[in-house]
């Protein structure tokens, strides 16, 4: 009983991490992009001089524009994904910190846009590179980027540990 009981105090660790980490990427993402475009009010702006420029565009797209005018169908993906991540942290046993912190800043960033299209129809991207040609992007789409680069090579790591404790216990299971 005593094993039940700490396994679901992690996994209610794992959803309050999960949700904290959602809900202030929710915030920075809302307050970065109000701020831009107030800052910006017309054309764009330097922020740090050679690297980053502020430039308000309105993206009805995904990523790098893809899918422009696909709004409803990025809401339905957000959602579908939140709700997935949240139930991937509270089902998997033993699942590091770093992959719930990883899951829940695509989660973060995914609603964040969301919010954006639901609010406007479009999401808020301000931030443009000045040293090379790249799409203009926001907090979110960090977020989203750094939590997917982070969440594959945590579930490598994770994914590695966990084969090879499964092989030790074969091993001693074969021993006895």
């Amino acid at each position: 009983m005593e094993n039940r009981l700490s396994a679901v105090g992690g996994k209610g660790l794992h959803l309050f991490l999960f949700w904290v980490t959602v809900i202030l990427v929710v915030l920075v993402d809302q307050a970065t992009k109000a701020a831009a475009i107030e800052v910006i009010a017309d054309g764009s702006t330097v922020l740090i001089p050679g690297i980053i420029n502020l430039v308000h565009v309105e993206n009805t797209g995904a990523a790098f524009s893809i899918g422009e005018g696909g709004g409803v169908l990025f809401v339905l993906i957000a959602l579908v994904f939140l709700v997935g991540s949240c139930s991937f942290v509270w089902r998997e046993e033993d699942l590091p910190l770093g992959i719930v912190v990883s899951v829940a800043l695509i989660a973060g960033g995914g609603l964040g846009n969301m919010i954006d299209r639901l609010m406007n129809g479009s999401v808020t991207d301000f931030l443009s590179t000045a040293f090379m040609n790249f799409p203009v992007f926001n907090v979110a789409d960090m977020c989203v980027t750094v939590g997917v680069a982070c969440a594959i090579i945590g579930y490598w790591i994770w994914d590695a540990r966990q084969e090879r404790k499964a092989d030790s216990r074969d091993s001693d299971a074969s021993h006895a």
